[in-house]
């Protein structure tokens, strides 16, 4: 079975919505206009709305025709901090804020799955519609959760998707079991003492010593963790100095760690206290470092990582769903609300290979009928299940 047929009736209104959501893209905590579309729309639809959740995550509870299960979709809204450089004429109006993760789809996608099935209530049981914020490193699944969402809304399964731009339109991956590394952000702060540029033998430069740091930090994939096991250490940010001819006082190193095994990643977590602490003492200054455990291991159901792909097939054809062989070091707060209720999280491929969270990259609007109608197909066929 295609795309649903009503569903692309209205594809158009879909494209025209996603393309207003990217041309005013919020980041994390800030989608007040956002959700505020969101919903409104669910309301125009009889869908039964919920805002405020988790600050500014919104929620659509639709009952069917018959009592049965409860199953949950998710969509993330928030963009990123990026500025757009596509040149496409309803690029971002918001400088320095960009839709480059295709979030902008995900909640267009979910907004075509409850208007379709809010006009047809041909399924048994309930669909839960939770528009999340602040995917990107902010929290916003364990905002929803902490508020309360599955105590509130009881889901018995949940499922997510995330646009791919693989190249292969229509092409849906899931990988069952561990699928999508956990995540730490960590901050490291060098409290030096600077002087004028012409004399650095008056300072205790915290260039030189971040430089030296970063070094360090890239052993610790290398020297300490066997060759075997998916680890990343990256270091992002560097921030020191204001003037040519000043040598600073403070710089800060920024950056990430993606892992699967929590052990592994509590040894990386001591590693770079150590490196820290060794630097601090050899140099003669302070080293503080901060570390944030933003994101747990995104781990899929087995069984229903096959059901979605089953409901996918339905869509896309058996030939273009894949049961994916590797792990992606990539990370996802859906993660959080699947150690909670079961589930599964797949990939759904569109046309053009610039990757995410790149200036350039610019989505598919094809891809808007296809997921809509496989998270339609998913209520029609998982309540009753």
């Amino acid at each position: 079975m295609p795309v649903i047929d009503r569903i692309a009736e209205y594809a158009d209104e879909l494209t025209a919505l996603r393309r207003d959501f990217h041309e005013h893209p919020e980041l994390g905590m800030q989608e007040v206009r956002t959700s505020g579309i969101v919903a409104t729309l669910l309301r125009e639809w009889g869908i039964e709305t919920h805002t405020g959740i988790g600050k500014t995550g919104v929620v659509g509870v639709l009952h069917g025709k018959a009592q049965g299960r409860s199953i949950g979709l998710r969509a993330d809204m928030d963009a990123l901090p990026i500025e757009e450089r596509t040149n496409l004429p309803f690029a971002s109006k918001t400088p320095g804020v960009m839709h480059a993760c295709g979030h902008d789809s995900h909640t267009t996608m979910l907004l075509g799955a409850a208007r379709y099935l809010a006009e047809t209530r041909d399924f048994d049981g309930t669909a839960i519609f939770i528009f999340q914020p602040a995917e990107e490193g902010l929290g916003g699944a364990r905002a929803m959760l902490a508020d309360g969402l599955f105590d509130r809304f009881p889901c018995d399964e949940i499922y997510g998707m995330h646009n791919w731009p693989n190249g292969e339109p229509g092409k849906v991956g899931v990988k069952p079991g561990e699928a999508m590394a956990g995540a730490d952000f960590f901050d490291i702060h060098i409290r030096a003492f600077g002087s004028h540029a012409a004399m650095p033998h008056m300072s205790k430069d915290p260039i030189i010593i971040a430089t030296a740091l970063v070094a360090q930090l890239q052993t610790v994939v290398s020297r300490n963790v066997a060759p075997t096991e998916p680890l990343v250490l990256s270091v992002t940010q560097i921030h020191a100095g204001a003037a040519y001819n000043v040598i600073p006082s403070e710089c800060t190193i920024s950056g990430t760690m993606r892992y699967f095994d929590p052990e592994v990643a509590r040894m990386v977590r001591g590693r770079i206290h150590d490196l820290a602490a060794g630097m601090a003492s050899a140099y003669g200054v302070e080293i503080e470092v901060e570390n944030r455990e933003i994101f747990d291991v995104l781990v899929n159901d087995e069984t229903l990582s096959h059901a979605m792909l089953a409901v996918a097939a339905e869509v896309v054809g058996k030939d273009n769903t894949v049961v994916t062989p590797d792990v992606k070091t990539g990370s996802e707060d859906f993660a959080d609300m699947l150690r909670v209720i079961p589930g599964a999280y797949c990939t759904v491929g569109h046309a053009g290979t610039v990757p995410l969270h790149n200036d350039g990259f610019i989505l598919d609007d094809d891809i808007l009928p296809v997921g809509a109608s496989i998270y339609a197909r998913l209520i029609e066929t998982r309540t009753a299940a």
